[in-house]
């Protein structure tokens, strides 16, 4: 069963979870994306937190930003910093002083944050667990030098813009569930009108958090008057990520291209890369059936 909760952490940022599983378990901690919610995880907070898949506790947070957790107006509180700092007070609220992670499961802008903290802070988990988001060094060189991840992400500076808001929730939120169609334009199976309506309930709390994650980075593909990517240079220090890591990437990605895999293993030694064919971004949605077993072959692993 799922239970929802505020936990609010010392320095005064609540962050809205989504949990299952005893507290005093060890720990699976999952961090959603953008324009998701906590919810994505529930199927996997159930399954793992049953005894005969580990009996683990299961906490997903609405990330700073999104839904009922708190969402600073100002995009500069979106930063890489502020975003680490809230997981690590999360870790301590449910692990305790000087407890870890069993894993950190991320997807997309929570895989950005993931990977900040596997670097910062490798002491907070035992094994890092990926789903399509970039590692920060792979996504400055693809931005940088690939013409075809430059034009992929060009999308990143219509979420900049100052009415961004505005025109996601127009109609709807056409151009919000556009995001999750197929490139014939098509929606996906299991874009079903409960799962629309968890996204609609959730997009109506508000958009501004989500698109501060945007404006407070500059990861994203320059252009006249933007620098973007082209002016981030990120030492070897802050890349390196020593807990084992499991990266799951589905190669329909048509945001984040298979290109942002090469190269991976010399900053992630103790990686397993899977690819995926026929699954895209969304492959969380898409198959939840290979996720789950892929990770629980993964928390069994040395």
């Amino acid at each position: 069963m799922i239970a929802r909760t505020d936990i609010t952490l010392p320095h005064g940022i609540t962050l809205h979870c989504h949990t299952a599983g005893e507290r005093g378990r060890p720990v699976l901690l999952f961090l959603h994306g953008f324009p998701e919610g906590a919810f994505i995880w529930e199927g996997l907070l159930e399954h793992f937190a049953q005894p005969a898949h580990g009996g683990y506790r299961c906490v997903a947070p609405y990330l700073r930003g999104f839904g009922a957790s708190s969402s600073p107006a100002e995009a500069a509180a979106y930063r890489p910093k502020f975003l680490v700092q809230d997981l690590v007070a999360l870790i301590a609220a449910e692990c305790g002083a000087g407890g870890a992670l069993e894993c950190l499961v991320a997807h997309d802008w929570g895989g950005a944050v993931a990977w900040n903290l596997a670097n910062q802070h490798p002491e907070l988990l035992r094994r890092l667990a990926i789903v399509n988001s970039p590692h920060p060094g792979a996504f400055v060189r693809e931005l940088q030098h690939s013409p075809a991840q430059q034009a992929a992400s060009q999308y990143m500076h219509f979420l900049c813009r100052p009415d961004a808001e505005a025109l996601l929730a127009e109609d709807d939120f056409r151009r919000l569930f556009a995001f999750f169609h197929a490139p014939d334009g098509t929606p996906p199976a299991w874009l079903s009108a409960q799962v629309r309506q968890q996204y609609r309930a959730l997009w109506q709390q508000g958009l501004t958090g989500a698109c501060n994650y945007y404006r407070a980075s500059p990861l994203r593909p320059p252009r006249d008057g933007d620098p973007g990517a082209s002016a981030v240079t990120l030492p070897a220090s802050m890349l390196t990520v020593s807990v084992p890591t499991l990266v799951l990437w589905g190669l329909e990605d048509p945001a984040l291209l298979p290109g942002l895999l090469d190269g991976l293993a010399d900053w992630v030694p103790r990686l397993q890369l899977q690819r995926v064919p026929g699954a895209s971004h969304w492959l969380v949605h898409e198959m939840p059936e290979r996720l789950q077993q892929a990770l629980g072959s993964f928390l069994l692993s040395d």
